[in-house]
């Protein structure tokens, strides 16, 4: 066989004249619709409109084109059935043997900000793909192009045989409905929010690959990076690289647990986070100030870290940076000199934001199970002064009120059972990710040391008993933030109130498994 006919109808124009004039070159009689048809043809590119093929014009406003049995009968027909040749040659039909097709720009539509509900609609394509589908189908001997990354391939193969190999429509048909997946799946999360169905039936969601990974959690795992197709700006999957390394697996999953938890505050603020839990979190008057906490808060665990700052990282600031090893430093931008001392470090990853990062709720969490996923809102839930019920006899004073707040912002983000001690706006003690919250509050108390004395401590549930509250108290915490909801809640009232301890119960619960 050879490549004789072409169906070329793009909204995406990139390098399609030069494709265009290959295949002409050649040989190739090429068909063409709407604006495509006038670009090849201005450029003096022999070309043949598609109502001459179909014998009938397109009609409203071009949505009515390319559906017509002299498209796709030319596209399904398969080469070595007699029974096709016949209807086909029956019907003064021909192949069409090279579809290139790219769609009506949907995600870019409906990503502007003032975009209509009519304009998106208008924006799905139809007949793009239609042809596409059905020659991706018959890649037995139709070629499909649906990315202008792939003209070249085809190109070169079209030149050393006039055919592409069986080889190549296979992995072009394969991309082809792999694109069209993607096209209506987002076209079906768009009108599922408009009507509020954020978890309907069926849940489709599609991603594009940013870029493969070395590994993944460990060596012998394969991984890749995805992110969505609108995502918003401020987070990994939009972040630019500055300098350093190629990001690994972990250090995605790192960085972006270091990310949320800076997002919860508006003050300056720097977050350190080690294996998705924080080390070390601490606000300020300057940025400087705020990644001089993080880092006092544990020195020790904040080795080898990812630092998630929430301000434009000044000289002052990167030259404390500087002085230690570290995996990842993310923020929204840099000083120049700033960003000239981070560079020094070579295999320091350094991510612009490129917009201080602010709290959205724009996707569900996914976590994926065997055989499954699991999908919920994302726990962005803020508390406000009517959840602030101090159930016991002493109310907590305005600064220990203030850092129980700074701790429950912490709490949230901390593997549970967690248990978080915060005092001076930085955390002093964290214990992540125990089987029972006595042990969290151990680890929490025991990292404090003697900065325990007169810190606050907040609790990502509920004390089943008053145990936790007893040591915390005996460690010098002087008031407490917890969702409450135990059937022991009074014990552990009753021990607050022994140990003078202002107790706060917040009736919202923030686990994290």
């Amino acid at each position: 066989m050879s490549i004789r006919r072409a169906l070329i109808s793009v909204s995406d124009k990139t390098g399609i004249v030069e494709f265009a004039e290959a295949l002409a070159a050649k040989g190739v009689q090429i068909i063409s619709t709407g604006g495509t048809y006038s670009l090849l043809k201005d450029k003096g590119i022999a070309v043949t409109n598609i109502s001459e093929v179909t014998g009938f014009p397109e009609i409203m406003d071009g949505r009515v084109k390319t559906l017509h049995p002299a498209v796709h009968s030319g596209l399904l027909a398969v080469r070595d059935n007699e029974e096709h040749t016949r209807q086909l040659k029956e019907q003064g039909l021909d192949y069409i043997d090279l579809v290139v097709v790219n769609l009506y720009p949907f995600a870019q539509t409906i990503a502007k900000f003032d975009v209509t509900y009519e304009e998106a609609i208008e924006n799905i394509d139809i007949g793009g793909p239609t042809m596409l589908r059905s020659a991706a189908k018959n890649h037995a001997f139709v070629t499909v192009v649906v990315d202008a990354a792939d003209y070249a391939r085809v190109i070169e193969e079209i030149g050393q045989d006039g055919d592409t190999t069986l080889d190549t429509r296979k992995w072009l048909a394969a991309k082809v409905f792999r694109h069209t997946a993607a096209y209506d799946a987002l076209i079906g999360d768009y009108l599922s929010k408009q009507v509020g169905d954020l978890m309907p039936e069926k849940y489709t969601v599609t991603y594009e690959k940013v870029q493969n990974l070395r590994y993944g959690e460990n060596p012998h795992q394969k991984a890749a990076f995805y992110r969505r197709p609108l995502a918003n700006e401020g987070n990994i999957t939009t972040a630019e690289q500055l300098n350093g390394k190629e990001l690994s697996y972990n250090n995605i999953n790192d960085a972006n647990a270091a990310l949320q938890i800076v997002k919860e505050f508006t003050e300056p603020a720097v977050v350190a986070v080690k294996h998705m839990n924080p080390c070390g979190v601490g606000i300020g008057e300057t940025i400087a100030e705020a990644y001089q906490k993080a880092f006092d808060a544990d020195p020790v665990s904040i080795f080898g870290g990812i630092i998630a700052a929430n301000r434009t990282v000044d000289k002052e600031t990167a030259a404390k940076l500087a002085e230690l090893f570290l995996e990842i430093v993310l923020a929204p931008d840099y000083e120049p000199e700033a960003l000239e001392i981070l560079k020094k470090k070579k295999n320091l990853r350094v991510l612009k934001l490129g917009e201080a990062p602010v709290k959205k709720n724009e996707d569900l969490l996914v976590t994926a199970v065997e055989g499954g996923v699991l999908v919920q809102d994302k726990d962005t839930f803020q508390i406000g002064e009517d959840h602030l019920n101090v159930i016991t006899d002493r109310q907590p004073t305005e600064e220990e009120l203030k850092q129980l707040l700074f701790a429950w912002k912490v709490v949230k983000h901390v593997k549970s059972n967690a248990i978080v001690l915060a005092k001076d706006d930085m955390t002093i003690g964290v214990g992540a990710g125990q089987m029972n919250r006595v042990g969290a509050a151990k680890i929490a108390i025991e990292q404090a040391g003697d900065k325990v004395h007169g810190a606050v401590l907040a609790s990502d549930a509920f004390f089943p008993m008053g145990d936790t509250l007893e040591m915390a108290a005996k460690a010098g915490v002087t008031a407490v933030i917890q969702p409450g909801g135990s059937i022991k809640d009074e014990e552990s009232i009753k021990v607050a109130n022994e140990y003078g301890i202002a107790m706060i119960m917040t009736g919202i619960r923030h686990f994290k498994h």
